[in-house]
């Protein structure tokens, strides 16, 4: 038996919060292994990178949800009790109610209300000034998303509730005034779902047949209970929390378009070519950099050992750009993906595994097909300058995005 390369360091945390997306695959690289161990939060974590590592990171029989991401970042991401954090019968059956939502019919359906948001701006964009495209794609992403999921909301609310999803977005790996905005907005968050559920189940709020809302209302658990008030409110935040946090992959795919402009012919009225360039956006740039998990019974895998109960980290960011699974990782190269067969272990921006009973993210198709109308509509149905700002990501900061938001200015639409 082989033993786990060990950092060196006695306590990593900090490092973690200082280095951000590379942090694994930076000591992978030191090490010439793609496992090591660290200390995180004071206790013992093995990290993994790659795609043998994502295989293994999401064999249910191995791993455990339970218990493995570290409470702030469920009190302020995920939510306390959510699906993420569950494993077994609990977790079959709520990933189920989740997916039930995510039907072809549906997906094109809040494909369709956000391509009318994005429309309906369009005219606004015309007459004002340089636009924050972050800004304006989150706000059109909260009212599309609560629209399609049954959730009422008011012109006056929209800001507000954008604000608190992008603060719980934002604390997933924060300190101070970033992880507090997340636990504010995540407690605010809550409370206004919880009562829209609770409007819902008494009759007061009718909501559609097959909406996120009604599915969450109306849900029995592994044991044919309906679901706390509380946690119904967590589930229906995770419908919308994740659909608002595209609006990061549609920046980075503006982002991609301004950089390698030869792909806005490409992809224009191009189905095939779009997907492939949605693909190489999600796999290039950084999204979420980790996943946890423990360790269910001790086994060994590659000849190392993991012990009962011991943190696991795959690192999401380095898997995308693991040189062995993408030839030239740090160039974009959306052809890599022609005639690219979905592998669930090699592209892992939202998770890996078997999207219907793993832990696999619910609404990567919607993700998908979200990026694909916003690509549409950037080169298809308007023209824009990109004025002089700082785009640069940086990979410290976990999740990032480009300072500026993206500016443009002298949008005029299309035919």
């Amino acid at each position: 038996m082989s033993r786990i390369p060990v950092d060196r360091s006695p306590e990593s945390t900090l490092a973690f919060l200082r280095e951000g997306y590379r942090f694994i695959a930076d000591r992978c690289d030191r090490y010439g292994s793609d496992i090591f161990q660290t200390r995180l939060l004071l206790e013992p974590t093995i990290c993994l990178r790659g795609r043998p590592a994502a295989e293994l990171f999401y064999d249910d029989d191995r791993f455990r949800r339970r218990g493995a991401m570290p409470m702030r970042g469920q009190r302020t991401l995920t939510g306390v009790g959510g699906v993420q954090g569950l494993d077994d019968a609990a977790h079959r059956v709520r990933k189920a109610m989740l997916m039930s939502i995510m039907t072809p019919a549906a997906i094109h359906q809040l494909g369709q209300l956000f391509d009318d948001e994005w429309r309906a701006r369009i005219p606004v964009w015309e007459r004002s000034g340089p636009v924050v495209l972050y800004d304006e794609v989150a706000r059109m992403l909260t009212r599309a998303v609560c629209a399609w999921a049954g959730v009422p909301l008011a012109d006056s609310e929209v800001a507000l509730r954008t604000a608190e999803l992008h603060a719980m977005i934002d604390a997933s790996a924060a300190l101070g005034p970033r992880h507090w905005r997340g636990l504010l907005g995540r407690r605010r968050a809550e409370r206004w779902t919880g009562a829209v559920v609770d409007r819902a189940r008494t009759g007061a709020l009718p909501a559609p047949e097959g909406s996120a809302l009604r599915v969450i209302a109306e849900h029995r658990d592994d044991r044919g209970r309906p679901l706390p008030r509380r946690i119904a409110a967590v589930e229906l935040l995770n419908v919308l929390r994740p659909t608002v946090a595209v609006d990061r992959f549609v920046v980075f795919a503006a982002m991609a378009l301004h950089d390698h402009p030869h792909w806005r012919e490409r992809v224009r009225g191009n189905e095939p070519a779009t997907e492939t360039f949605v693909q190489e956006v999600r796999r290039y740039y950084p999204f979420f950099s980790v996943a946890a998990a423990r360790v269910r019974r001790p086994f060994e895998w590659a000849g190392h050992h993991f012990p009962l109960g011991r943190r696991v980290l795959l690192d999401l960011y380095g898997t995308n750009h693991h040189p062995e699974l993408w030839p030239g990782p740090e160039q974009f190269r959306p052809d890599r993906f022609v005639g690219w067969r979905g592998d669930p272990f090699n592209l892992v921006p939202q998770g890996g595994g078997d999207h219907l009973t793993g832990h696999r993210c619910a609404g990567e198709w919607l993700t998908i097909e979200l990026m694909k109308r916003a690509v549409t509509n950037l080169t298809a149905a308007m023209s824009y300058r990109v004025p002089p700002q700082d785009l640069a990501l940086s990979l410290r900061r976990l999740p990032t995005l480009p300072p500026s938001g993206f500016l443009i200015d002298g949008v005029r639409r299309t035919a």
